[in-house]
């Protein structure tokens, strides 16, 4: 009986009669699982290679979060230095130090 028909006969059988409580979590819980394994076909993710093709997804989003991280860091590294080195050769110009920069 695949998972169409177990559902089919649930709903069924609770029409047939005022359901319980643990006919209706069936119920649910038969809808439920078999609407997520839908998804995860639509998906393609259905098959056994899913969990390690997730996993690697997760390891490149990893990585590139890493090193999206490491360029802004690197980015604001070379500003402030930029920054630094501007006033450097402000200060130099101000005190009457401009030949020291020949």
């Amino acid at each position: 009986m695949d998972e169409d028909e177990a559902l089919a006969r649930l709903i069924a059988l609770a029409g047939t009669s005022a359901p319980d409580a643990a006919l209706l979590r069936a119920v649910v819980e038969e809808a439920s699982e078999l609407g997520a394994r839908r998804a995860l076909a639509r998906l393609g993710l259905a098959d056994e290679a899913a969990r390690d093709d997730m996993s690697d997804l997760r390891q490149l989003l990893g990585a590139w979060r890493d090193a999206k991280k490491s360029v802004w860091a690197a980015v604001i590294d070379w500003a402030v230095r930029g920054m630094l080195a501007l006033l450097v050769v402000g200060l130099t110009m101000k005190l009457g130090f401009a030949g020291l920069l020949k």
